[in-house]
Protein backbone atom coordinates (compact mmCIF):
# COMPACT_ATOMS: atom_id res chain seq x y z
CA UNK A 1 0.00 0.00 0.00
CA UNK A 2 1.13 3.56 -0.67
CA UNK A 3 1.15 6.60 2.47
CA UNK A 4 -1.74 8.26 0.56
CA UNK A 5 -3.59 4.27 0.86
CA UNK A 6 -2.90 3.66 4.43
CA UNK A 7 -3.56 6.87 5.49
CA UNK A 8 -6.97 6.63 4.32
CA UNK A 9 -7.28 3.29 5.82
CA UNK A 10 -5.70 4.02 9.57
CA UNK A 11 -5.70 7.93 10.04
CA UNK A 12 -9.19 9.79 10.80
CA UNK A 13 -11.08 11.44 7.95
CA UNK A 14 -10.61 14.33 9.15
CA UNK A 15 -8.32 16.55 6.16
CA UNK A 16 -8.87 16.73 2.61
CA UNK A 17 -4.99 16.80 1.98
CA UNK A 18 -3.65 17.45 -0.99
CA UNK A 19 -2.49 14.32 -3.23
CA UNK A 20 1.46 15.08 -2.61
CA UNK A 21 3.12 12.98 -0.09
CA UNK A 22 6.12 15.15 1.70
CA UNK A 23 9.28 14.11 2.51
CA UNK A 24 12.04 16.46 3.16
CA UNK A 25 12.66 19.71 3.25
CA UNK A 26 14.92 22.52 4.02
CA UNK A 27 14.64 26.28 4.09
CA UNK A 28 11.60 27.70 1.88
CA UNK A 29 11.78 24.32 -0.53
CA UNK A 30 10.36 20.76 -0.04
CA UNK A 31 10.11 17.84 -1.83
CA UNK A 32 7.82 15.36 -2.62
CA UNK A 33 8.61 11.48 -2.59
CA UNK A 34 8.94 11.48 -6.12
CA UNK A 35 11.84 13.87 -5.35
CA UNK A 36 9.46 16.83 -7.21
CA UNK A 37 10.32 20.56 -5.58
CA UNK A 38 8.13 22.81 -4.47
CA UNK A 39 8.36 26.26 -3.38
CA UNK A 40 6.58 26.23 -0.01
CA UNK A 41 4.48 29.26 0.82
CA UNK A 42 2.41 27.63 3.51
CA UNK A 43 4.86 26.84 6.52
CA UNK A 44 2.78 24.18 7.82
CA UNK A 45 0.01 27.02 8.36
CA UNK A 46 2.38 29.84 9.28
CA UNK A 47 4.64 27.43 11.70
CA UNK A 48 7.58 26.79 9.99
CA UNK A 49 9.39 30.59 10.97
CA UNK A 50 12.11 30.13 8.83
CA UNK A 51 11.25 27.33 6.96
CA UNK A 52 11.99 23.57 7.05
CA UNK A 53 15.39 22.11 9.32
CA UNK A 54 16.53 25.59 10.08
CA UNK A 55 20.26 25.32 10.98
CA UNK A 56 20.02 27.05 13.74
CA UNK A 57 16.70 25.79 14.83
CA UNK A 58 18.11 21.94 14.29
CA UNK A 59 21.11 22.42 16.37
CA UNK A 60 19.12 24.21 19.27
CA UNK A 61 16.65 21.16 19.51
CA UNK A 62 18.87 18.34 19.48
CA UNK A 63 21.22 20.14 21.87
CA UNK A 64 18.44 20.18 24.09
CA UNK A 65 17.15 16.79 23.24
CA UNK A 66 20.30 15.48 24.04
CA UNK A 67 20.18 16.82 27.34
CA UNK A 68 16.47 16.76 28.92
CA UNK A 69 14.02 15.78 26.57
CA UNK A 70 10.83 16.31 29.13
CA UNK A 71 9.80 16.90 32.54
CA UNK A 72 6.93 17.21 34.32
CA UNK A 73 5.81 21.44 35.69
CA UNK A 74 5.95 19.93 38.87
CA UNK A 75 9.77 20.81 38.66
CA UNK A 76 11.72 23.62 37.07
CA UNK A 77 14.02 23.70 33.82
CA UNK A 78 15.60 26.40 32.25
CA UNK A 79 14.57 26.82 28.63
CA UNK A 80 10.48 27.43 30.30
CA UNK A 81 11.99 30.20 32.77
CA UNK A 82 14.26 31.58 29.79
CA UNK A 83 11.78 31.54 27.11
CA UNK A 84 9.31 33.48 29.37
CA UNK A 85 12.04 35.71 30.76
CA UNK A 86 12.14 36.54 26.53
CA UNK A 87 8.68 37.10 25.91
CA UNK A 88 7.96 39.52 28.72
CA UNK A 89 11.06 41.52 27.81
CA UNK A 90 10.08 41.78 24.34
CA UNK A 91 6.80 42.89 24.72
CA UNK A 92 5.86 43.98 28.41
CA UNK A 93 3.85 41.55 29.55
CA UNK A 94 4.52 40.16 33.37
CA UNK A 95 3.59 36.32 32.68
CA UNK A 96 3.38 33.62 30.27
CA UNK A 97 1.35 30.07 30.69
CA UNK A 98 2.86 27.79 28.22
CA UNK A 99 0.36 25.14 26.41
CA UNK A 100 1.10 23.36 23.75
CA UNK A 101 -1.47 24.49 20.69
CA UNK A 102 -3.01 27.60 19.65
CA UNK A 103 -6.69 26.37 21.11
CA UNK A 104 -5.53 25.70 24.72
CA UNK A 105 -3.46 28.90 25.00
CA UNK A 106 -6.88 30.36 24.01
CA UNK A 107 -8.79 28.16 26.63
CA UNK A 108 -6.02 29.30 28.81
CA UNK A 109 -7.02 33.04 27.98
CA UNK A 110 -10.64 32.37 28.42
CA UNK A 111 -10.47 30.95 32.15
CA UNK A 112 -8.16 33.60 32.80
CA UNK A 113 -10.89 36.36 31.71
CA UNK A 114 -13.35 34.66 33.56
CA UNK A 115 -11.61 33.97 36.74
CA UNK A 116 -10.39 37.71 36.90
CA UNK A 117 -14.06 39.36 36.13
CA UNK A 118 -15.18 36.52 39.17
CA UNK A 119 -12.97 37.45 41.51
CA UNK A 120 -14.22 41.67 40.54
CA UNK A 121 -16.98 41.43 39.66
CA UNK A 122 -19.04 38.28 41.16
CA UNK A 123 -20.21 35.00 39.34
CA UNK A 124 -22.45 36.63 37.21
CA UNK A 125 -19.72 38.28 35.05
CA UNK A 126 -18.72 35.39 32.45
CA UNK A 127 -19.72 36.15 29.35
CA UNK A 128 -17.07 36.75 26.22
CA UNK A 129 -18.10 38.65 23.26
CA UNK A 130 -15.98 37.79 19.96
CA UNK A 131 -16.41 38.80 16.46
CA UNK A 132 -18.33 36.82 13.61
CA UNK A 133 -16.06 35.47 10.91
CA UNK A 134 -13.57 34.23 13.78
CA UNK A 135 -11.37 31.35 14.44
CA UNK A 136 -10.76 30.00 17.96
CA UNK A 137 -10.02 26.47 17.81
CA UNK A 138 -11.31 23.00 17.43
CA UNK A 139 -12.40 22.25 21.48
CA UNK A 140 -15.93 22.63 22.63
CA UNK A 141 -15.37 25.81 24.03
CA UNK A 142 -13.16 27.63 21.12
CA UNK A 143 -15.84 26.29 18.56
CA UNK A 144 -18.10 28.11 21.14
CA UNK A 145 -15.79 31.28 20.88
CA UNK A 146 -15.56 31.32 17.25
CA UNK A 147 -17.95 33.33 15.49
CA UNK A 148 -18.85 30.97 12.99
CA UNK A 149 -21.82 28.84 12.23
CA UNK A 150 -21.22 25.87 10.00
CA UNK A 151 -18.21 25.41 12.71
CA UNK A 152 -20.60 24.68 15.87
CA UNK A 153 -23.11 22.28 13.82
CA UNK A 154 -22.93 18.50 14.80
CA UNK A 155 -20.76 19.69 18.30
CA UNK A 156 -23.48 21.27 20.50
CA UNK A 157 -24.52 22.16 22.82
CA UNK A 158 -21.16 24.48 23.25
CA UNK A 159 -19.66 25.72 26.09
CA UNK A 160 -22.27 28.78 27.03
CA UNK A 161 -21.21 32.24 27.18
CA UNK A 162 -20.03 33.56 24.11
CA UNK A 163 -21.25 36.17 21.76
CA UNK A 164 -20.58 37.08 18.43
CA UNK A 165 -21.28 40.81 16.90
CA UNK A 166 -20.21 41.51 13.24
CA UNK A 167 -16.82 43.52 12.96
CA UNK A 168 -17.57 47.27 12.79
CA UNK A 169 -20.64 47.22 14.80
CA UNK A 170 -19.35 49.74 17.35
CA UNK A 171 -23.12 49.97 19.15
CA UNK A 172 -23.93 46.33 19.46
CA UNK A 173 -20.45 45.62 21.36
CA UNK A 174 -21.44 48.74 23.41
CA UNK A 175 -24.70 47.75 24.05
CA UNK A 176 -23.30 44.36 25.21
CA UNK A 177 -20.58 45.53 27.15
CA UNK A 178 -22.77 48.17 29.23
CA UNK A 179 -25.06 45.04 30.23
CA UNK A 180 -22.49 44.57 33.10
CA UNK A 181 -22.18 40.91 33.01
CA UNK A 182 -19.18 40.65 30.15
CA UNK A 183 -15.86 39.48 31.33
CA UNK A 184 -14.21 40.11 27.92
CA UNK A 185 -13.76 40.65 24.59
CA UNK A 186 -11.54 38.25 22.40
CA UNK A 187 -10.65 39.31 18.55
CA UNK A 188 -8.17 38.35 16.02
CA UNK A 189 -7.06 41.83 14.35
CA UNK A 190 -6.66 39.77 11.46
CA UNK A 191 -8.98 37.20 10.98
CA UNK A 192 -7.03 34.72 8.76
CA UNK A 193 -9.63 31.12 8.98
CA UNK A 194 -11.98 33.57 7.84
CA UNK A 195 -10.42 35.15 4.70
CA UNK A 196 -7.40 37.04 5.96
CA UNK A 197 -9.18 39.73 6.73
CA UNK A 198 -7.88 42.69 8.93
CA UNK A 199 -10.07 44.47 11.41
CA UNK A 200 -10.75 48.41 10.59
CA UNK A 201 -7.96 50.56 12.64
CA UNK A 202 -11.31 52.70 13.66
CA UNK A 203 -13.45 49.68 15.05
CA UNK A 204 -9.92 48.27 17.11
CA UNK A 205 -9.92 51.85 18.74
CA UNK A 206 -13.46 52.24 19.61
CA UNK A 207 -13.35 48.23 20.97
CA UNK A 208 -10.21 49.08 23.04
CA UNK A 209 -12.09 52.57 24.57
CA UNK A 210 -15.06 50.55 25.63
CA UNK A 211 -13.74 47.56 26.97
CA UNK A 212 -11.17 50.20 29.04
CA UNK A 213 -14.61 52.55 30.24
CA UNK A 214 -15.81 49.14 31.33
CA UNK A 215 -13.19 47.34 33.09
CA UNK A 216 -13.79 44.79 30.70
CA UNK A 217 -10.51 42.71 30.01
CA UNK A 218 -8.92 43.19 26.35
CA UNK A 219 -7.74 39.10 24.74
CA UNK A 220 -6.10 39.30 21.49
CA UNK A 221 -5.96 35.83 19.16
CA UNK A 222 -2.37 36.09 17.97
CA UNK A 223 -2.31 32.42 17.13
CA UNK A 224 -1.61 32.92 13.71
CA UNK A 225 -0.32 36.96 13.12
CA UNK A 226 2.20 36.60 16.18
CA UNK A 227 5.84 36.12 16.17
CA UNK A 228 7.08 38.45 13.07
CA UNK A 229 4.24 37.41 11.02
CA UNK A 230 2.65 40.97 9.98
CA UNK A 231 5.59 42.85 10.28
CA UNK A 232 6.13 43.33 14.07
CA UNK A 233 6.66 40.82 16.69
CA UNK A 234 2.49 40.98 17.42
CA UNK A 235 0.01 42.33 15.83
CA UNK A 236 -1.16 44.26 17.70
CA UNK A 237 1.78 46.34 18.09
CA UNK A 238 0.60 47.43 14.37
CA UNK A 239 -2.26 48.61 15.91
CA UNK A 240 -0.84 50.61 19.13
CA UNK A 241 -2.36 49.28 21.80
CA UNK A 242 -1.26 46.82 24.78
CA UNK A 243 -3.89 44.03 25.15
CA UNK A 244 -5.00 42.54 28.81
CA UNK A 245 -4.40 39.27 27.69
CA UNK A 246 -2.53 37.64 23.95
CA UNK A 247 -2.67 34.02 23.02
CA UNK A 248 -0.06 32.67 20.14
CA UNK A 249 1.10 29.07 19.01
CA UNK A 250 1.99 28.27 15.15
CA UNK A 251 5.38 29.85 14.19
CA UNK A 252 6.52 30.52 18.32
CA UNK A 253 8.46 27.26 18.38
CA UNK A 254 9.33 26.91 14.27
CA UNK A 255 7.87 23.54 14.10
CA UNK A 256 7.38 22.00 17.19
CA UNK A 257 3.62 22.08 19.35
CA UNK A 258 3.97 25.17 21.84
CA UNK A 259 1.28 27.55 22.58
CA UNK A 260 1.44 30.30 25.12
CA UNK A 261 -0.62 32.72 27.06
CA UNK A 262 0.56 36.21 28.13
CA UNK A 263 -1.06 38.06 30.86
CA UNK A 264 -0.53 41.85 31.39
CA UNK A 265 0.35 43.87 35.21
CA UNK A 266 -3.65 44.02 35.52
CA UNK A 267 -3.60 40.16 35.39
CA UNK A 268 -0.60 38.27 35.95
CA UNK A 269 -1.76 37.01 39.35
CA UNK A 270 -5.24 35.91 38.33
CA UNK A 271 -3.76 32.24 38.60
CA UNK A 272 -3.45 30.60 42.33
CA UNK A 273 -1.51 26.91 42.51
CA UNK A 274 -3.74 24.17 40.72
CA UNK A 275 -6.34 26.49 38.60
CA UNK A 276 -4.79 25.36 35.51
CA UNK A 277 -2.15 23.31 34.24
CA UNK A 278 -0.69 21.38 31.59
CA UNK A 279 1.44 18.12 31.12
CA UNK A 280 3.09 19.01 28.12
CA UNK A 281 3.28 22.93 28.49
CA UNK A 282 7.00 24.12 28.23
CA UNK A 283 8.27 20.71 27.18
CA UNK A 284 12.23 21.33 27.31
CA UNK A 285 12.88 20.52 23.79
CA UNK A 286 10.25 22.96 22.78
CA UNK A 287 10.93 26.16 24.34
CA UNK A 288 14.77 25.54 22.94
CA UNK A 289 13.33 25.75 19.71
CA UNK A 290 10.85 28.67 20.55
CA UNK A 291 14.02 30.83 22.36
CA UNK A 292 15.91 29.73 18.90
CA UNK A 293 13.26 31.53 16.82
CA UNK A 294 12.26 34.33 18.93
CA UNK A 295 15.72 35.13 19.52
CA UNK A 296 16.15 35.66 15.65
CA UNK A 297 12.82 38.26 15.58
CA UNK A 298 14.38 41.16 15.01
CA UNK A 299 14.32 44.62 13.79
CA UNK A 300 15.98 43.63 10.30
CA UNK A 301 14.33 40.06 10.11
CA UNK A 302 11.03 42.20 10.57
CA UNK A 303 12.13 45.05 7.85
CA UNK A 304 12.81 41.97 5.69
CA UNK A 305 9.01 40.95 6.27
CA UNK A 306 7.52 44.51 5.50
CA UNK A 307 9.84 44.38 2.41
CA UNK A 308 8.72 40.71 1.05
CA UNK A 309 5.19 41.80 1.81
CA UNK A 310 5.57 45.33 -0.60
CA UNK A 311 7.17 42.67 -2.77
CA UNK A 312 4.18 40.40 -3.15
CA UNK A 313 1.67 43.68 -3.40
CA UNK A 314 2.99 45.26 -6.39
CA UNK A 315 3.84 41.76 -8.00
CA UNK A 316 0.33 41.04 -7.71
CA UNK A 317 -0.91 44.63 -8.73
CA UNK A 318 -2.73 44.60 -11.94
CA UNK A 319 -1.73 40.70 -12.32
CA UNK A 320 -4.65 39.19 -15.17
CA UNK A 321 -6.85 36.63 -12.69
CA UNK A 322 -6.19 38.53 -9.37
CA UNK A 323 -7.95 41.45 -7.68
CA UNK A 324 -6.49 42.49 -4.46
CA UNK A 325 -4.07 41.44 -1.71
CA UNK A 326 -5.26 41.55 1.74
CA UNK A 327 -3.73 41.20 4.86
CA UNK A 328 -0.39 42.20 6.57
CA UNK A 329 3.27 41.44 6.23
CA UNK A 330 3.48 37.68 5.56
CA UNK A 331 -0.14 37.04 6.29
CA UNK A 332 -1.99 37.84 2.93
CA UNK A 333 -5.12 36.71 0.94
CA UNK A 334 -5.34 36.55 -2.65
CA UNK A 335 -8.25 36.97 -4.39
CA UNK A 336 -9.07 35.52 -7.89
CA UNK A 337 -11.20 35.17 -10.13
CA UNK A 338 -10.98 31.26 -10.44
CA UNK A 339 -11.17 30.83 -6.65
CA UNK A 340 -8.39 29.89 -4.23
CA UNK A 341 -8.86 26.39 -3.66
CA UNK A 342 -8.45 25.64 -7.85
CA UNK A 343 -5.63 27.74 -7.90
CA UNK A 344 -3.79 26.56 -5.06
CA UNK A 345 -4.78 23.11 -6.44
CA UNK A 346 -2.95 24.23 -10.19
CA UNK A 347 -0.36 25.87 -7.86
CA UNK A 348 0.81 21.98 -6.70
CA UNK A 349 1.29 20.92 -10.22
CA UNK A 350 3.34 23.99 -11.00
CA UNK A 351 5.79 23.43 -7.60
CA UNK A 352 5.03 26.31 -5.56
CA UNK A 353 2.38 25.28 -2.06
CA UNK A 354 -0.24 27.15 -0.94
CA UNK A 355 -3.25 27.66 1.68
CA UNK A 356 -6.82 28.77 1.05
CA UNK A 357 -8.98 30.98 3.27
CA UNK A 358 -12.58 31.22 2.74
CA UNK A 359 -11.79 31.88 -1.00
CA UNK A 360 -8.76 33.34 -1.23
CA UNK A 361 -5.67 32.08 -2.03
CA UNK A 362 -3.93 33.00 1.49
CA UNK A 363 -0.01 33.08 1.75
CA UNK A 364 2.26 32.76 4.92
CA UNK A 365 5.98 32.20 3.53
CA UNK A 366 8.86 31.66 5.59
CA UNK A 367 9.82 34.83 7.40
CA UNK A 368 13.01 34.96 5.54
CA UNK A 369 12.13 33.21 2.48
CA UNK A 370 14.35 34.57 -0.26
CA UNK A 371 14.04 37.14 -2.20
CA UNK A 372 14.50 35.38 -5.61
CA UNK A 373 12.26 32.04 -4.77
CA UNK A 374 9.67 33.83 -3.75
CA UNK A 375 10.27 36.17 -6.73
CA UNK A 376 9.93 32.71 -8.98
CA UNK A 377 6.89 31.58 -6.87
CA UNK A 378 5.20 34.99 -7.50
CA UNK A 379 5.21 34.65 -11.70
CA UNK A 380 4.04 31.06 -11.44
CA UNK A 381 1.17 32.30 -9.72
CA UNK A 382 0.28 35.05 -11.90
CA UNK A 383 1.16 32.74 -14.85
CA UNK A 384 -1.53 30.44 -13.44
CA UNK A 385 -3.93 32.51 -12.12
CA UNK A 386 -4.56 34.06 -15.90
CA UNK A 387 -4.24 30.49 -17.26
CA UNK A 388 -7.51 29.87 -14.80
CA UNK A 389 -9.10 33.15 -15.75
CA UNK A 390 -9.11 32.56 -19.84
CA UNK A 391 -10.09 28.66 -19.39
Amino acid sequence: MTVIEKDKKYVASTYNRFPVVLKEGKGSVVFDENGKKYIDLGTGIAVNTFGYCDEKWTEAVTVQASKLSHTSNLYYHEPCVKLAEMLCEKTGFKKVFFSNSGAEANECAIKAARKYAEDKKGSGCHKIITLENSFHGRTITTLAATGQEKFHKLFTPLTEGFISVKPGDIDALKALVENGDVAAVMFELIQGEGGVVPLERSFVNAMIEICRKNDVLVVCDEVQTGNGRTGNLYCYQNFGFMPDIISTAKGLAGGLPLGATMLSEKVENVFSFGDHGSTFGANPICCAGALSILSRIDNDLLRGVREREKLIRSSLKGAKGTHGVYGMGLMLGVDCDCGGGKLATALLEKGVLALTAKNRLRLLPALNIPVELLTEALEIIKETAALLAES
